[in-house]
């Protein structure tokens, strides 16, 4: 039996339902000519690399890539970086696609990434999949990038 994903309490990962924004303000990646490839890549990559660490089942690797005093966002509400990763561990992600891909560069050193986000995995014996709208805030603190934020949407 497949089940409907809430991803706050199984996959921390981004989404906003920019719906309204979207009419009025289109959100591109490099609209404005200000992103630089190298900021838009890394930012793409690293959340590329806490799926990948869900994925594989590296719960230290995706603890490390989210900022200790993180928020996370959904359907559910608001919850902490102890509340995901613990959420995580009972979760195996076992396919994942990331569509529609548009970054926005906040800073030489953060941006937000959105993007479509369809996962198929396993959760307490349930097969599960989804589709979400998915949004993360990635910043450089101290030599090192973390998500400082996430949110997603389900996809309608």
């Amino acid at each position: 039996m497949k089940k409907r994903l809430h991803f706050l309490a199984i996959v921390p990962i981004a989404a906003v339902a920019f719906s309204g924004m979207l009419r009025t303000h289109p959100f591109v990646s490099g609209a404005q000519g200000n992103l630089k490839p190298e900021l838009e890549q890394r930012i793409i990559s690293l959340e590329r690399q806490e799926l990948d660490s869900i994925k594989s089942a590296n719960i230290n690797a995706f603890s490390d890539l989210l900022a200790d005093d993180a928020v996370f966002l959904n359907s559910r509400g608001f919850g902490d970086k102890t509340l995901v990763v613990k959420n995580t561990t009972a979760f195996k992600l076992e396919d994942y696609s990331m569509d529609d891909i548009k970054v926005v560069p906040l800073s030489d050193n953060s941006g937000l990434i959105a993007y479509k986000l369809t996962e198929k995995g396993n959760a307490h014996g349930n097969e599960i999949s989804g589709t979400v709208y998915a949004s993360a805030l990635w910043a450089e603190r101290s030599g090192k990038w973390v998500c400082l934020f996430s949110q997603e949407t389900p996809a309608k």
